[in-house]
């Protein structure tokens, strides 16, 4: 544990320490994109901060290279894929970030980046179904990690529209593989120092060092080049984690804990997954193409419904910690009604949490209706005799 321990430590502080000079650049370099209609800053922030996250992430993994009790991680060579692909992804990002780049060649760029890590040894090799697992081949294992790779990049950087809202939730999704591998290990005898375990800790702290320069208001924006990188790392825990526990007997991994690899990361961008459907949906019912910009995001209904700028991001974030960390607590304790009990409560705080603005407005509302009775009330004895009596006096 204190091999990780430092890793994240050093993932953080080299993250942290890179940001600013990666925000000059992007200054100098024209990297300051004018403020959008669909944007909810009100003035140009440099973009392409994924570069600091990258150098953060190489820093921490080289250095735990020189670990001993961290070497043994390296025998494959998953790791230099990952460096390779994420090389690629920040290279694709740049050039989005500061000219811009259309849907098909970005498209083209993920599934290269996502070929390499296949190529790599990052495969799915079968997949938990009910009471069954579904082997698959060379061919369509790839084919599938391909698949899921992409989406997975392109689910992380849709959740990328407000301060620090993507570097936070997959944080959380990263603290919540370590979790849940950690006390797989411990509690099926695997090797804890493990390839999955590193990067979850990695990805962890380069998002939390990035994220002390990028939360609301945010300094610099991750970018494209950041979004897809940490979505091409998280989709790479989750492909390792699920070849982790193999269907063969060999271990006694069971229920829950057989299918979290695989839906984990899902259930951590659950929300910004949704909004990417339903984004995809809108658009192409009202004749638009699915990649038109527009501001009607779960993010922006959250501004419009009274929430500030952070509170928003703080809100998503409760909602991937609920999600994440429900998941491996009922893969991990034998007590499934307490878990989703505890769940239940949290999840009815936070729904109470969104529609507060929304009440306190009705509240305000009736107050002010109730003053202005009272009010009316006041003044009714008081009022001026009516026209038909003061005719009548007058005569």
């Amino acid at each position: 544990m204190r091999e990780y321990a430092l890793t994240f430590v050093i993932a953080v502080a080299v993250t942290y320490l890179l940001t600013p000079f990666v925000r000059r650049a992007a200054i100098a370099t024209g990297a300051v994109p004018p403020v959008r209609d669909r944007d909810v800053h009100s003035e140009p922030i440099p973009r392409m901060g994924g570069i600091a996250i990258y150098g953060g992430f190489a820093a921490a993994l080289l250095i735990s290279y020189r670990l001993p009790h961290l070497q043994d991680v390296f025998v494959y060579n998953t790791w230099r894929g990952l460096l390779l692909a994420g090389g690629l992804i920040i290279v694709i990002g740049i050039i989005d970030d500061r000219w811009g780049m259309g849907p098909i060649p970005k498209l083209a760029g993920q599934t290269a980046a996502a070929g390499i890590l296949v190529w790599s040894g990052v495969q799915m090799l079968w997949l938990p179904l009910p009471g069954t697992q579904l082997s698959l081949g060379p061919w369509l294992g790839a084919l599938v990690s391909v698949l899921m790779i992409v989406v997975t990049i392109n689910a992380v950087n849709f959740a990328d529209g407000l301060d620090g809202l993507a570097a936070g939730i997959v944080a959380i999704s990263a603290f919540a593989f370590f979790a849940y591998y950690y006390v797989a290990a411990v509690d099926q005898g695997f090797e804890r120092q493990s390839y999955p375990a590193m990067i979850a800790i990695i990805l962890a702290g380069v998002c939390i060092g990035f994220l002390l320069h990028n939360f609301n208001p945010a300094r610099v924006f991750m970018g494209d080049t950041g979004s897809m990188l940490i979505g091409l790392m998280l989709t790479s825990i989750t492909i390792t984690v699920t070849g982790q526990f193999y269907p063969d007997g060999r271990t006694s991994v069971h229920g829950i804990a057989l299918f979290l690899p695989v839906f984990l990361p899902l259930l951590v961008i659950a929300l910004p997954l949704a909004d990417l459907v339903l984004a995809v949906v809108r658009r192409t019912m009202a004749g638009k193409s699915p990649f038109a910009p527009d501001k009607k995001h779960l993010h922006h209904r959250l501004l419009e419904l009274g929430h500030s700028h952070a509170r928003a991001v703080l809100l998503m974030y409760l909602w991937a910690a609920i999600i994440a960390f429900a998941a491996v607590s009922l893969s991990v304790f034998d007590t499934p009604f307490v878990v989703l009990t505890v769940t239940m409560l949290v999840a009815a705080c936070a729904v109470g949490l969104i529609t507060l603005p929304r009440l306190r407005r009705r509240s305000a509302a009736r107050a002010r209706a109730s003053a202005a009775r009272a009010k009316a009330g006041d003044r009714e004895p008081n009022s001026p005799p009516s026209a038909a009596s003061s005719s009548g006096s007058a005569e």
